[in-house]
């Protein structure tokens, strides 16, 4: 699913109403209705009082519709203004005269804090107050009505977007914008509702189709995409009968240190879990036995050295390798590395110590092969990319980075955002039950034999971290959050592979902020 930017939405809007020979008011009307039709069908005539709140452009103007609906179909309404400045926009207007023609209860104005109403908790409010036009900080008494919403504990519905959050940049005061329950969505979501620092804004979204011109959505390129089964389907490589393991490339997993061979082992284990044909663990002496009995159908070449990694050498010919699982910050571990790196031309991915390695020698950063695949969590990344202000900062670092190093750059978290050059693919699979030891090395071994079967760097990433994300959403139905452990999260790879396949009713139009 595209995620357009609000530059790309209101050129839709525009479109739209060329192509389809329609007013702004028609569109505006439509969408009203649309946010009428989604509310009636959940809360079937129920007669609790419902707070419209409306700003004075055209995010008011959807709620003014909105409001017009509630009232002719006889629920309990109350509208209000909110007149934070001096310019109307012309739909708005309208809407407002329209409403003013069906019920005899007028709009009130809200102009400061001793204006506002009294909300109980089982009340419903309707946010219409800004939409994604926002440019500037709202004014004292605004935010004192939204931390009013907030203190109410009223389920509160936002109409686009969270009033006071922009689009494309960074909330300062973190009270001054409303905390919905819910999010009306209109065209797609908005990367805030899967960004860490504004995602808290609203507990659930969902799109609402207002049939904008499907052209100009089906041509237009966005810079953000949202992943679900819809777009890793159409990658997925499927067997041949007669295909064999040497199909599917042999994946050379590097790593692993006194008491830190397990991470190798569950990259090793996860590569082969994902499609690899052949996978061989490449470790220091120390781990030969451990790994041996835990994973007999993995190959094992070992280092002469006891407990680290201090030489690379091989006689396989790999598809792909992965390095840095466990393998610590040893100097002859690094001095191997930067050795390996040299000579390497195959593709590869980088995780845990190997990231820490580059990131505290960054002239091996020009010795890794273009689109080389990095997996940080937050802390790896910020000793890659620098420090940064903010989640819009970190995005934008992480653009130039992917940018100047030509390598594919997995941002871990509760929704994993995969960056490659100025294009960013959000994840929407995964879960708490992600937050454990060794979840990272096995998102390391699914993209390595995902590479390993033929998938390219870009979209074995994408798709290895959908497969991760959700076989942990799989696994997670038998074991909960806090029982959740990596193994298990390698086990149900096969099932999220089997769940491509299942029939999917509708795409992904809503989502909650609990990916991980």
């Amino acid at each position: 699913m595209k995620i357009f930017s609000k530059e790309q939405i209101y050129e839709g809007d525009k479109l739209t109403s060329e192509r389809q020979k329609i007013t702004s008011t028609d569109l505006m009307e439509r969408a009203g209705t649309q946010i009428f039709n989604w509310m009636h069908l959940r809360i079937q005539g129920a007669q609790v009082p419902i707070y419209v709140f409306c700003g004075i452009g055209n995010n008011g103007g959807d709620g003014l519709v909105l409001a017009r609906h509630l009232i002719l179909d006889g629920y309990n309404v109350n509208t209000y203004i909110v007149n934070c400045g001096d310019k109307r926009s012309k739909d708005f207007l309208i809407n407002y005269d329209r409403i003013k023609n069906v019920t005899k209860k007028w709009p009130t104005l809200l102009k400061c804090k001793d204006d506002f109403p009294e909300i109980k908790q089982d009340d419903i409010i309707v946010d219409a107050v800004f939409g994604i036009g926002l440019n500037r900080p709202v004014v004292d008494w605004v935010k004192d009505l939204f931390i009013h919403f907030k203190t109410s504990k009223a389920f509160t519905l936002s109409i686009d977007i969270p009033s006071g959050l922009y689009t494309d940049k960074n909330l300062e005061d973190k009270d001054a914008a409303v905390y919905a329950s819910y999010t009306l969505s209109f065209a797609s979501p908005k990367l805030i509702f899967f960004l860490p620092e504004t995602a808290k804004y609203t507990l659930q979204w969902e799109v609402l189709d207002i049939s904008l011109d499907k052209d100009y959505l089906y041509a237009t390129q966005t810079e953000i995409e949202l992943i679900g089964k819809h777009e890793v389907l159409p990658n997925y490589i499927p067997r041949e009968k007669f295909s064999h393991k040497r199909q599917f490339g042999h994946s050379l997993i590097i790593g692993g240190s006194y008491g830190k061979i397990g991470a190798v082992t569950l990259s090793s284990k996860a590569a082969l879990f994902s499609g690899a044909g052949l996978v061989t663990a490449y470790i220091p002496s120390c781990g030969y036995h451990a790994l041996q009995a835990s994973f007999p159908e993995a190959m094992v070449i070992t280092d002469e050295n006891e407990e680290h990694i201090t030489f690379i050498k091989f006689d396989i010919e790999p598809a792909v390798i992965a390095f840095g699982m466990g393998a610590g910050t040893d100097i002859k571990t690094i001095d191997a590395f930067e050795d390996f790196l040299k000579t390497n031309k195959k593709p590869l991915i980088v995780d845990a110590d190997g990231i820490n390695i580059l990131s505290k020698n960054n002239r091996l950063l020009k010795l890794l092969p273009e689109q080389c695949v990095l997996t940080p969590h937050p802390k790896e990344l910020e000793r890659l990319i620098g420090v940064w202000k903010n989640d819009f900062d970190k995005l934008k670092k992480a653009k130039t980075f992917s940018k100047k190093h030509n390598l594919v750059l997995i941002i871990k978290g509760a929704n994993t955002i995969t960056v490659f050059e100025d294009k960013l693919y959000v994840n929407t699979t995964g879960n708490p039950g992600l937050s454990t030891a060794g979840s990272g090395d096995v998102l390391t071994g699914i993209i390595t034999g995902l590479i390993s079967q033929g998938y390219n760097h870009l979209v074995a990433s994408i798709f290895g971290v959908y497969l991760h994300g959700k076989a942990a959403d799989i696994a997670v139905e038998d074991f909960g959050y806090q029982s959740l452990i990596a193994t298990h999260v390698i086990e149900y790879i096969g099932k999220a592979y089997l769940d491509l396949f299942k029939q999917q009713e509708e795409p992904i139009e809503e989502g909650a902020s609990e990916n991980a």
